[in-house]
């Protein structure tokens, strides 16, 4: 072939990947980075973000002193400038399996722990492992739109149960039970919820529980938002019923350190009567490990005193944090006429809220809300058909409550602007 002429014709024989654009399209990121770029450069005041949840630029959500203690000593004791085991070290899996022991009825064992770059990747390795041909997965809608980008790149179909509103963002169980065939292979919730707000009860977990024996599914429970949990309802975790089902939990230590950026999560096995292990699930895991990446090794070393010496006020100060805050946002959403706001949030860092075009002079769609939002007052909020929910918005509370205050003031604002007048 002259001029490195392909097969197709073209003087090249590569070409792009196409399906990874329809995937990024669908992310959180993806809406988020096309928002940016409509912001207006000429306002000067500061960029209110209220799309993602992120609050470490914060001074109010700071991490524990205790975290950056354990980085720097991990960094300095140069014990972990190694490649790490492909699973995690040993006593980093031993930690979290501590951890999260103080919440289970039984005993997980470090065996039961597999560590990886955020929970992002958790969800990679369990939908690659559970991604044979003609398998189908349940996943909620509003949900975290990383599932969907993640199953449509491994060709594993989706099929959308509804979160209900009225009962408070609980799972439509008898829409489960429908969806369900014998292709079904898991069924995915995330409590606390994202983008939802809510927290799920001990009663309507075990129905969830329940529900997959019968269907013969497991349980995929995100739980990236462990125990940031201020309402009235406190947080369970899925784990509790792993002699139920079993129970596959994708946790990290992002949310709740408020440490996004360190990249260390984990894929824990919850099933005391050993099926995964039985069904192969369990050497699939550590096979698809064999072929990817690690978390840092010096952030992994630094996981058992991040774990075992934070002390509870960081955490409760957070908690308060994320409560005043979340009362602010659904007080301000009030004084703004086109928005509703069904359950005040009880946990995670977000609230789903409801958009009424019929007030609105111009705007037709969440998106062309939330573009217009960002060029003329430069506050991001996300779209809620980015999570599956058309004609809604996610709003994250977990920024410094000044800025949360003003950005709300911009909303009503633009409101205001936008109004149809009588």
């Amino acid at each position: 072939m002259e001029n490195g002429g392909g097969a197709n014709g073209n003087q090249w024989g590569f070409k792009a990947n196409e399906e990874l654009k329809t995937a990024s399209g669908i992310t959180v990121r993806g809406v988020l980075n096309s928002l940016l770029e409509n912001l207006n450069k000429n306002d000067t005041r500061p960029l209110i973000p209220l799309g993602h949840g992120d609050p470490s630029a914060f001074p109010s959500f700071r991490t524990a002193s205790v975290a950056v203690d354990a980085i720097v000593h991990s960094v300095r004791s140069a014990r972990f400038n190694c490649y790490s085991s492909t699973v995690g070290i040993l006593p980093a899996r031993r930690a979290i399996a501590d951890y999260l022991n103080r919440d289970l009825p039984y005993k997980l064992s470090p065996d039961d722990v597999y560590l990886t770059l955020g929970c992002t990747q958790a969800i990679e390795v369990i939908l690659t492992v559970l991604a044979r041909p003609g398998a189908n997965i349940l996943l909620p809608r509003p949900g975290f739109p990383y599932y969907e980008a993640r199953a449509t790149h491994s060709h594993l179909e989706v099929r959308h149960f509804d979160l209900l509103p009225a009962k408070g963002w609980e799972v439509d169980l008898d829409a489960v039970e429908a969806l369900a065939d014998e292709n079904t292979v898991a069924l995915v919730i995330i409590n606390p919820g994202n983008p939802c707000g809510n927290v799920y009860t001990y009663q309507h977990l075990q129905k969830i529980a329940e529900t997959a024996k019968k269907l013969g599914i497991m349980v995929i429970a995100d739980e990236v938002y462990d125990h940031l949990a201020f309402g009235n309802t406190p947080f369970v975790p899925m784990g509790v019923f792993g002699s139920i089902v079993p129970v596959l939990t994708l946790g990290s230590i992002s949310k709740r350190w408020i440490v996004p950026g360190w990249r260390l999560g984990w894929l824990v096995t919850s099933d005391p009567n050993g099926i995964l292990q039985d069904s192969g699930i369990v050497d699939s895991i550590k096979s698809f490990l064999n072929i990817s990446s690690d978390p840092a090794t010096f952030i992994q070393g630094a996981v058992p005193q991040i774990l075992e010496k934070t002390e509870e006020e960081f955490f409760s100060k957070i908690t308060d944090i994320l409560r005043e805050t979340a009362d602010i946002c659904c007080d301000r959403l009030k004084e703004i006429p086109c928005i509703t706001c069904p359950k005040k949030p009880e946990g995670s860092m977000f609230v789903m809220v409801k958009l009424n075009y019929s007030l609105l002079e111009g705007i037709n769609s969440d998106m062309e809300f939330a573009l217009k939002l960002a060029k003329e007052e430069s506050v991001i909020v996300l779209p809620g058909i980015t999570v599956g929910l058309k004609d809604w918005l996610r709003i994250t509370f977990a920024v410094e409550p000044s800025a949360l205050e003003d950005g709300l003031g911009r909303m009503k604002a633009f409101y205001d602007r936008h109004a149809k007048k009588q």
